[in-house]
């Protein structure tokens, strides 16, 4: 299987990309909560930047708009997951 030529598949489906991009993002938020050492809770931050640089360009292709909503709902809960483990750990 090769790499298929043209427009990269983050441009082709940002919806898509956007909504693995928040399931990234709460998997690295979950491990963080069980496991607040700084390394997790970084990754946890960067995760979720990731998934906000990938909602504003979904936003930028107005795709799926009912579900890159419903995404953003999602990844803003698990920011707020975030600063509570982040607070619980007492940075």
């Amino acid at each position: 299987m090769g790499k298929e030529f043209g427009q990269s598949w983050k441009k082709q489906h940002p919806g898509t990309f956007f909504g693995n991009s928040v399931e990234k993002a709460d998997r690295a938020v979950k491990q963080a909560m069980s496991h607040p050492e700084e390394m997790a809770i970084e990754h946890a931050f960067n995760a979720i930047e990731r998934a906000e640089n990938a909602f504003v360009n979904a936003k930028q292709y107005n795709e799926e708009l009912d579900t890159i909503e419903q995404d953003k709902g999602h990844l803003d809960v698990i920011k707020q997951q975030l600063n509570e483990a982040r607070m619980k750990n007492g940075e």
